[in-house]
């Protein structure tokens, strides 16, 4: 029990250790629990009989059995944050202004909304009201966005209403709800510029470099108002870069980076630290980890080893459930309408499940693929890349997935 109690395991799962004759950590064990358990992601390659299924599952119980801790204790769901001093002194996107599904990374620039139905939209925890300014962002996928600028009354739907201007993947400026045609239509791996000048009001867009031409002359009843970097977020993700890092195509003609504004031309965000930020809905159909399994014989192993290690956790309990082929569909739908925290399955049954929406994915942190090797020979490639899009790479209370 000591043994593993040292590398930071829970002593209601270092006792069921201690209880299968395990007095040692094999090597895997004690290479990879510390990882998990401090945040990391972990390839392992190991033999049969290596203890690789105790070396994921482990550290997979705690992390799920602290979260729903947490969430019993109430230091999860809508939380008052007292300071947000810190945070609005920064230019970055605004944990405080942001859509209950919207991730911002522990930079404040990479975020990410995995709601496939809804868009979920972010200001910056700055605005201007003078002077010539410039910015970039980078699409990391293929998911639906818009970028632009927007003032503190506007809604988080970046471009609905009149205080709101932004520009789409899909080559669309929006406005007030209209919609017309502009520029290019840009995707993953492309960078798009986002000008704007506060003096002659006026809003454009670059794509890669190219300049897209003018977009919006700002109505006079804005140009008195501070102008914040805004976006939504449809099933996306992207990064903004607001001169702190070197542009990939710099601005010309007199605009400077957002972040080299001067002090006096900048507005802080109304929205402090001491608003409240509504976190993501739990659904009972909503796990908190996902473990794959290459046949059904290693799933039903798996989902046993877990029941072993987590039998003296309690308050809360944890709840498995195995989701394999050859067994009734509506046993386990019963299962999951009644709340489950740990799923083990086999990709036929699961992705049945997924695409469905039997299954809900928005709330995993682990996903963990044993047999690698086993699932990609046997042609499951393109249902785990499907699936690892559809997980949120990071939470709406900061915390990433891991792989």
């Amino acid at each position: 029990m000591a043994a593993f109690s040292e590398m930071g395991v829970m002593p209601e799962i270092a006792q069921a250790v201690e209880e299968m004759d395990w007095l040692l950590p094999t090597d895997i064990q004690a290479e990879s629990i510390p990882l998990i358990l401090g945040g990391g992601d972990v390839l392992m390659a190991a033999e049969t009989g290596s203890g690789k299924t105790g070396a994921f599952s482990i550290p997979v119980i705690q992390i799920v059995y602290e979260t729903l801790k947490d969430q019993q204790e109430g230091k999860m769901g809508k939380t008052t944050i007292k300071t947000g001093g810190a945070v609005l002194n920064k230019w970055q996107m605004n944990p405080y202004d942001r859509g209950s599904a919207f991730a911002i990374g522990s930079d404040g620039l990479c975020c990410q909304s995995r709601e496939i139905k809804e868009w979920h939209g972010c200001r910056a925890t700055k605005g201007v009201t003078k002077g010539k300014y410039y910015y970039e962002v980078s699409c990391h996928d293929q998911g639906l966005c818009r970028i632009g600028w927007s003032t503190m009354q506007a809604s988080l739907d970046l471009g609905t209403d009149k205080f709101g201007f932004g520009y789409g993947g899909t080559g669309k400026k929006s406005h007030n709800k209209q919609f017309d045609s502009y520029g290019e239509e840009f995707t993953m791996h492309d960078t798009v510029g986002c000008y704007l000048d506060v003096d002659k009001g006026q809003i454009k867009f670059s794509k890669n470099g190219k300049d897209l031409g003018l977009a919006f002359e700002i109505p006079p009843h804005i140009k008195s108002q501070a102008l914040f970097a805004s976006c939504v977020l449809k099933n996306a993700e992207l990064k903004f870069n607001f001169g702190e890092e070197d542009f990939k195509f710099p601005p010309k003609d007199g605009f400077i980076a957002l972040c080299k504004a001067p002090d006096g031309n900048v507005v802080k965000s109304q929205h402090t630290g001491s608003a409240q930020v509504a976190q993501t809905k739990n659904f009972p159909n909503a796990p908190k980890a996902l473990i794959v399994e290459p046949s059904r014989e290693l799933a039903e192993q798996t989902l046993n080893n877990i029941k072993q290690f987590k039998k003296n956790v309690d308050n809360p309990k944890l709840r498995e459930l195995l989701i394999i082929g050859g067994v009734a569909a509506r046993d386990q739908l019963s299962i999951l309408e009644n709340g489950v925290d740990i799923v083990v399955g086999t990709p036929g049954r699961l992705d049945d499940l997924v695409s469905t929406g039997k299954l809900n994915l928005s709330q995993i942190r682990f996903l963990v693929l044993d047999e690698a090797d086993g699932l990609l020979l046997q042609g499951y490639s393109d249902f785990i890349n499907r699936i690892h899009s559809q997980i949120p790479q990071i939470t709406s209370d900061g915390k990433r997935l891991q792989v």
